[in-house]
């Protein structure tokens, strides 16, 4: 029976291990479902329509981060094609040290961590922390899919802290346009 037990042991070890994510969060884990969809421009975890002006249409995430305040998917068609974003608000408060915290928490759980898409292509999501101060009003954390090849080269995923009307709003952003051109809703 002992000998069993030992032999088993590994396997249902390893079978909960790979059930748990090991090295997986819960930011992580959402962030892989949106990446995974960014190819079909965000289509599968496109929810209710909440608004639509001119070229731009703005749909509620099926897909958030536990705690967050709200996800959105916009899609843009312009002269010069398809523009897809995911924008979830993790935190709106008007409390700059608990959004700082907030931020940093995020980092950390993204920082380093492996991604993998629908056809089984692994990828590292790589940011440099940059560590925001009061006196800054927007501070940015770009990250990185490597290696960047294909479709996935034109992926931008930031990690923004930027000062609103009535306090500090922090945000996880994957788009398919450069960071700077994200619709801000």
């Amino acid at each position: 029976m002992r000998s069993a037990t030992l032999t088993f042991a590994p396997i249902i070890l390893s079978a909960s291990l790979s059930a748990q994510g090991v090295f997986s969060n819960n930011t992580q884990v959402v962030l892989e479902k949106v990446i995974q969809d960014y190819p079909n421009h965000f289509y599968n975890i496109k929810g209710q329509l909440i608004g639509q002006a001119l070229q731009t249409a703005r749909y509620k995430s099926t897909l958030e981060i536990p705690g967050s305040a709200s996800s959105t998917v916009i899609l843009a068609t312009t002269t010069a094609g398809t523009g897809s974003d995911w924008r979830c608000v993790v935190l709106q408060t008007a409390d700059f040290n608990e959004a700082r915290n907030r931020f940093a928490e995020i980092y950390d759980q993204l920082s380093n961590s492996i991604i993998t898409t629908e056809k089984q292509k692994t990828f590292i999501l790589n940011g440099q922390y940059e560590t925001p101060t009061q006196d800054r009003k927007y501070t940015e954390v770009l990250f990185s899919l490597l290696p960047g090849v294909g479709e996935m080269k034109r992926l931008h995923v930031d990690l923004t802290l930027n000062a609103a009307d009535q306090g500090w709003v922090v945000a996880l952003n994957v788009s398919d346009q450069g960071p700077r051109e994200i619709a801000r809703y």
